[in-house]
């Protein structure tokens, strides 16, 4: 009885590490997609924004740079089609009176996206040092924003798993505790026909493993059959936010929460086991 309650015990702490655990990193799927869009605009001096050898020797110093994930060179032409379209959808034919003469001529630039946002300063720093350019426009707000949700999501994250760590190793200490003084006299009689301490602890060891095996297992499989649920009526449902709100895929959610699940529960079966053994039975 008390090896099922563990059993039990472990599966709900388990669980709940794993629904914090996919929230959590579909979270932070989510903000590595927003931070994908966020980009540090170049533009070049007039001279520089005439001569392709120069524009395009300032790119490979930028593409250079270990926090840049992508450089994008967007001409002048590109430029004006984008500026048309956004400002003259409704009146494209006043944009025809440009035809022969782009007013946006010398508004070449570099559209940079970073690994990390939190380098953005850093990229910004060096950019507006660099020889050729003019301007350098940044996101702050933004960058500031992610980066400090980074934080807050990777502060709670440990928080939760150390309280739920420290929760199930108390839950099966309590159960190797109960089960030793319920065996107390079998052990005696053990150690008086000549058993060692190992032997005496090896069943005890045993048990805490299979109740972290079978109390991880559970809840593993609920979660991966709860998780393609959800993210399968979610893409079917609501098509139009799949550009907005995208989760995890499941073969990759699950690539690390399986092995990071058993982990968790064979390890928190063995310490809690072995640690409540030296601490409490005197073979």
């Amino acid at each position: 009885m008390f090896s099922l309650a563990s059993i039990a015990t472990m599966s709900i702490c388990i669980f709940l590490f794993g629904l914090f655990f996919c929230v959590v990193e579909n979270f932070q799927y989510m903000i590595k997609e927003v931070e994908g869009n966020v980009s540090v605009t170049v533009f070049f001096d007039e001279t520089v924004s005439q001569d392709e050898a120069a524009m395009k020797e300032i790119g490979e110093k930028i593409g250079g740079r270990e926090e840049v994930a992508e450089v994008k060179f967007v001409s002048a032409e590109e430029t004006w089609e984008s500026y048309k379209y956004i400002y003259f959808a409704e009146a494209p034919e006043l944009a025809e009176g440009f035809a022969n003469d782009n007013p946006l001529a010398k508004q070449a630039h570099y559209e940079i996206y970073l690994k990390e946002v939190e380098d953005q300063n850093s990229l910004v720093e060096y950019l507006e040092s660099m020889e050729g350019i003019r301007r350098v426009n940044k996101s702050v707000e933004v960058a500031d924003i992610l980066t400090s949700f980074n934080l807050l999501v990777g502060y709670v994250s440990i928080a939760i798993i150390i309280l739920l760590l420290c929760v199930s190793v108390f839950l099966i200490s309590n159960t190797v505790t109960i089960g030793i003084a319920v065996r107390k006299e079998e052990i005696a009689i053990m150690k008086l026909i000549g058993a060692t301490n190992s032997f005496v602890k090896a069943p005890f060891v045993v048990e805490g493993l299979l109740i972290g095996v079978i109390g991880g297992a559970i809840p593993l499989g609920l979660l991966y059959f709860l998780y393609t649920k959800i993210v399968n009526y979610m893409g079917g449902q609501f098509d139009n936010l799949a550009g907005l709100v995208q989760f995890l895929p499941v073969d990759e959610m699950f690539r690390i929460l399986l092995p990071v699940g058993l982990a968790l529960g064979v390890g928190i079966g063995f310490f809690g086991s072995f640690l409540t053994i030296r601490k409490h039975l005197r073979v």
